[in-house]
């Protein structure tokens, strides 16, 4: 899997990196992903920060495999 994020959208809310900080890291305004590609391991916490952005500005993205 892997995370986008639109940041024309982001508005630094935190919901992510409260979810999965060793993913997300908030900026004033924005998110940064720090790790694009997470483990199988982190779905759950990067499910929870995709579900919970108020903006709506995450999304996983399904490798092809």
């Amino acid at each position: 899997m892997r995370i986008e994020v639109d940041l024309d959208i982001c508005q630094g809310h935190g919901m992510c990196e409260m979810e999965a900080p060793e993913v997300f890291e908030t900026h004033s305004d924005h998110v940064k992903i720090l790790v694009d590609r997470p483990a199988e391991s982190q779905r759950a916490e990067v499910e929870a920060a995709v579900q919970y952005c108020p903006t709506q500005a995450l999304r996983i993205v399904e490798d092809d495999e």
